[in-house]
């Protein structure tokens, strides 16, 4: 296996269990909180030889969020923001795809939330391809993307006495991405 992403060309799907779906939000503008999505799956096709070929497709189970408050955590699948019987799963769905030089691409594609869909474009950092103690061919990747909660309808909030407010409209969300190699 190789740290070069132009040597790897296949599909891969994502394991869950050696990857993380993440998000930190302001609170009460003081602070973040962290959370993650703990149930998805998805799908990576790389082409190597031509990164603009390459997809991503990711469905996360949006009553598995975790804050590691299980109060807060209900509040948000909630009708005040996810709506989780209502809306059970997030999508992205890649629609372009490139490289910006040495390890960095960028993947841009369809955020779907709350049935709303907006673009939302993906800074990746391409970790290293491995095969592990099990045969498994692996890639892995880091990545980030900023994203403002209000444009997928995400609008629940609270005034603060001190002025601002409870929750910040900016979503940092963070992904480090596992895949194994499967043709």
């Amino acid at each position: 296996m190789a740290n070069d992403l132009t040597a790897l060309t296949g599909d891969y799907t994502i394991d869950a269990a050696h990857s993380t779906i993440g998000f930190t939000v302001r609170h009460a503008m003081v602070t973040n909180v962290k959370g993650k999505f703990n149930d998805f799956t998805g799908t990576l096709h790389l082409d190597g030889a031509d990164p603009s070929a390459s997809t991503a497709s990711i469905d996360v189970k949006m009553d598995s969020i975790d804050t590691g408050s299980a109060d807060r955590d209900g509040h948000l699948k909630s009708a005040d923001f996810f709506k989780t019987d209502e809306f059970p799963t997030m999508t992205f769905r890649s629609t372009k795809a490139e490289s910006l030089g040495g390890e960095d691409y960028r993947i841009t594609g369809d955020l779907e939330i709350l049935g709303t869909t907006k673009p939302i474009t993906i800074d990746l950092e391409f970790n290293g391809a491995a095969k592990d103690p099990f045969g498994n061919e692996r890639v892995g990747f880091e990545g980030k993307a900023e994203i403002k909660r209000s444009e997928w309808g995400l609008t629940w909030n609270a005034a603060l006495e001190t002025g601002g407010v409870l929750v910040s409209d900016k979503i940092k969300l963070n992904f480090d991405i596992s895949a194994i190699k499967t043709a």
